[in-house]
Formats: C-alpha cells, structure tokens, sequence
C-alpha cells in the first residue's frame, strides 16, 4: 500500500478512535453538541479517510461489489439512516443506553463508507457516468445534512429530552450549537468531496482523446 494511502487510511482509524474511545461517549449522554460532534467525526471524517485510504487497494471493494456500492443508493441509503436516528425517539434511545449507541454509531459509519467508497473507490476511473453519480450521491448529501442542521439550529425549541439538571435554554442552546456542528463539518465535507470530484472528472474528460468518454 503506497504510503499516502496508508497514513490516510491509518488517520481515519484514529479518528474514529478518537471519536468512539474518548470522552464524546460519556458527554453524548448530557449534551447534544457532544453527540453531534461524534456523529461528524464518524461520517464526515474518518468515513472518507478511510475510503480514500482503501480506494484502489486490496481493501477497496467497490470493484467486487459494484451493485452494493452504488453511489446515487448509498447516499439515499445514508439519508435515510441520519434522519432516522435524529427522530426523537431513536436519538433518545442512542443517548440513553449503550446498545441504542453502537446501533446508531455502527449505522452511521456504515452508510458513511458506503456513500464514501460509492464515490472514491476504484470504479470511479473506469466509468464517467459512475464518477458523476459520485458527485451526485455526494452533493445531495450535503444538501439534506445542510438542511437537518439548519432544522436543529434555527428550531424554536429543543427537540430532544436532555440530561437532568440541563435548563431548558440551555438544552436548546446545545440543539442550535449542534445543529452548527453539523452544518461547518457535514454539509461542508460532502460539498468538498463532491466539488473535488467533479473536478477530477473534468480532468480526465479534457485529458480523453476526442470522441471518447472517461
């Protein structure tokens, strides 16, 4: 493994170490800026380091398992799994037991390899029309996390129960702060990501010999 990707790939893992084995964990149970924090160190950190790391080696599956890997399903698949354990009662269940919270962080790190792989793994050289649902698959997922945390950030009132001893204010203030968390870190990731992209297939468009397609 060249060591450009191995340091990306050995980064990510860290990342998700960090994420998973520090005191987010513990936090999370009071505080939803915590919570959130872990979430896009998961998916919008460690996910596509890691599958950068992995793309075109030997741990890169998308060649194997194109079908699984498919980048417009993958990033529905992810929007689903986000919106689904931001509803009240599954957010509560991640915060409040550890079983509700290796479900959710299991899920988040899945869709997010998926979307990531689906994007940047070895078939994307192979295949124009695969490169541009890559930046399909992730522009649309910095749209509707864009979109959740903005709900969260401009939300009159707390959506969520809170730990005890945490004011009503003040349980708001960490929904608005963790509704900013995700808009910086999430949104952000999958627009660079699908910006870059796009890029690179322009790139190899204008380097193909007239008449062809990348």
């Amino acid at each position: 493994m060249p060591v450009a990707r191995l340091l990306l790939l050995v980064t990510g893992l860290a990342v998700l170490a960090a994420a998973w084995l520090g005191p987010l964990p513990a936090l999370a149970t009071r505080y939803f800026s915590a919570h959130m924090t872990m979430h896009m160190a998961v998916v919008a950190i460690a996910a596509p380091l890691i599958a950068l790391g992995a793309a075109g080696g030997r741990l890169d599956l998308t060649h194997r398992y194109p079908a699984v890997f498919s980048p417009i399903p993958t990033s529905l698949l992810e929007l689903l799994v986000v919106w689904a354990w931001h509803a009240p009662a599954l957010h509560h269940a991640a915060r409040s037991s550890t079983a509700g919270l290796v479900a959710e962080q299991g899920m988040f790190l899945l869709s997010g390899l998926l979307v990531w792989l689906s994007a940047f793994g070895s078939e994307r050289g192979r295949s124009g029309m695969r490169a541009g649902a890559g930046v399909v698959a992730l522009l649309l997922t910095s749209m509707h996390m864009t979109l959740l945390g903005a709900l969260l950030g401009l939300a009159p009132r707390a959506l969520y129960s809170h730990g005890p001893g945490l004011e009503a204010a003040a349980a708001l203030d960490q929904q608005h702060l963790g509704g900013a968390i995700m808009l910086a870190v999430g949104g952000l990731s999958y627009l660079a990501g699908g910006l870059w992209l796009a890029m690179q297939l322009l790139h190899v468009r204008q380097q193909a010999p007239h008449g062809e397609t990348a």
